[in-house]
Order: C-alpha cells, then structure tokens, then sequence
C-alpha cells in the first residue's frame, strides 16, 4: 500500500500497523467509522483486507484530511471520510464496528511543540470520557470498539468503558522486548457482551536487538511504502 505522509510532524507508527492485524484478526464486516484518521493508514489496511468492510473515517486536521483522501484515491478503496472533531460528529449513523489509534500520551507528558503533533499525540485533545461516551453512542447493539492505548493507563481505560458500558473482551499487550514492560495495549470492547476478558499471550515486537518474527509477518502483512511529500 502506497502511503503519503507530510514531510514534517507526525507520522504513522508500528502502533497503527500492529492494531490493523489486531483488528484483522476478527474478520470484521459491514460499516467501520476509523476515529482519528492521521494519512488514512489504520482504516485504510483493514479495508484492504477486509473486502467486506465499507470504510468511514474522521479526522480533525485538515491537512490529514487531504493526505487521507489521496491516499484511499492511490489504492482504490471507496472511503467516505469527515473534517472535523469526533465528538461533533453527527449521530445518524451507526456502526458495526468503530476502531482507532487515538491520542494516548498523558498531560503530564512533555508537548511538543509542533501542533500537528500535539494533535495527534496527547489525550487532552480527546479525553477518554467523552471520547467512549461518543462511540458508546455510535455503535449498533452488540457491535465492536477495537483500539489500542498506552498500557499503563489501562486500568483508566477499563473503567471508563464499565461507565459506557462497552466491556473488555479480548486485550493484548505489546512489550518492546521479552524483558520491558509492555509499552501498548490493544483492547477490543463491546457492547451489550457478557464474555470475561481473554487476555491473549504478550506480542513481543524485538528479539535480541532485531525485530521479532512475528513483528516481521506483520509488516510484511501490510506492504506498506510511505512517501513523504507536500499535498
């Protein structure tokens, strides 16, 4: 998949490209919403692979909006995409599955000073409260919620979606090394489920200084080739 991506400022990540075969891994069908679309990468790989999904996305910046867009024209995938802030999103639809790598760095973390990239990184700009209330809101009954978030806050994670109540399903830790502890988290929640938490083993993203086996599958998954460019 070819990617275009801004010259400066932020750039999708292994975070994004470990969430899409997370996300892939259910085999998800029927109407996506991409919450927090960056280029478009997220929704983008799971729509390829995934023929059975009708894409949807939105995104706040206007400069990833017209990334975003080039990017779903340049691999022909039918993408309905909307400028603006999630929590202005108009409810009329509703979704079978919403999924998302939003902005996870704590408040207290140091800001750049870039905006795209404060935009992008810090949950202050999508605060998780309003940001579970909103897709408590838009999702059909019985439908998903996949996304992935900064592992040590997921016990503030977890208690925001009881309040929804979207409960935890299926979660994966992602640990840069067998050693260090894990960096990210990859949830999937649902509504209206009874099921306990499956907690899957840990994906390891390095072995030994080199990147892991199963790191390698997964890129190798997604094809992915990013040109940095001004649109």
């Amino acid at each position: 998949m070819l990617l275009y991506q801004p010259e400066s400022g932020y750039c999708y990540n292994s975070d994004s490209i470990f969430l899409y075969d997370f996300i892939s891994s259910f085999h998800p069908k029927g109407k996506m919403l991409d919450v927090g679309a960056g280029s478009g990468v997220l929704g983008l790989l799971v729509a390829r692979d995934n023929p059975r999904v009708t894409l949807e996305a939105v995104e706040i910046q206007d400069d990833f909006v017209q990334y975003a867009r080039t990017n779903a024209r340049v691999n022909k995938i039918a993408y309905k995409l909307y400028a603006g802030s999630f929590l202005a999103l108009e409810e009329t639809d509703k979704y079978d599955y919403i999924i998302s790598n939003p902005p996870f760095y704590p408040s207290g973390a140091q800001k750049s000073e870039d905006t795209m990239l404060q935009i992008a990184r810090y949950n202050h700009n999508l605060p998780l409260d309003a940001f579970f209330k909103k897709v408590s809101r838009l999702l059909k009954p019985h439908s998903h919620f996949i996304f992935c978030y900064d592992a040590s806050q997921f016990a503030l994670v977890c208690g925001a979606l009881e309040q929804v109540k979207l409960r935890v399903v299926d979660v994966q830790f992602v640990h840069p090394k067998q050693d260090k502890t894990a960096s990210l988290v990859m949830i999937h929640a649902r509504n209206g489920s009874k099921s306990l938490m499956k907690v899957w083993p840990p994906f390891i993203s390095f072995e030994n200084n080199t990147i892991s086996k199963k790191a390698e599958q997964i890129y190798a998954k997604a094809k992915t080739q990013s040109i940095k460019c001004q649109i």
